[in-house]
């Protein structure tokens, strides 16, 4: 009974830890390395915005983390090799499923298309909606070269 209480508390810890890594950023959001970095900034004009869902990229980390906690959980069940066998084939299933699933949750982004005061446009999508700007708002675009805000 004591193997069963922590292979399910061990199958908990170890979904609540791949939930956890999908981050969420906003434009107002930064991670800790991004601190302290010099951004470009740029000034520019809404030309466009496109209501758009963001999704997880990484949905196989989910499901093998999922799969491999429930696997050892599921093992702890039952009393000889067999019940063993069945439970850790049945966990991994299930925890396999229920890695899929929380990888695949979606949030709301929106697609902003930008005209730069230089006369380049470009196309930025972040988390948020398409009711935070308007077209022909004036908005400050800045990049470190790999993320890149919009933000009025």
């Amino acid at each position: 009974m004591k193997r069963n209480a922590m292979g399910t508390a061990l199958l908990a810890v170890g979904l609540a830890l791949a939930a956890g890594c999908a981050t969420q950023s906003t434009p107002s959001t930064f991670n800790r390395s991004e601190v302290g970095t010099a951004r470009t900034v740029e000034m520019g004009t809404v030309r466009g915005l496109r209501d758009v869902a963001i999704q997880n990229d990484s949905r196989t980390v989910g499901t093998a983390t999922g799969a491999a906690l429930g696997g050892i959980a599921g093992s702890t069940i039952g009393s000889g090799t067999r019940a063993n066998t069945a439970g850790a084939i049945a966990g991994a299933v299930a925890g396999g499923a229920a890695g899929n699933a929380m990888s695949r949750n979606q949030r709301a982004g929106v697609e902003i298309t930008v005209e730069l005061d230089s006369g380049r446009s470009i196309a930025v999508t972040q988390e948020g909606t398409s009711q935070e700007f308007r077209v022909g708002d004036r908005v400050q675009v800045s990049s470190d070269g790999t993320t890149t805000r919009v933000t009025r």
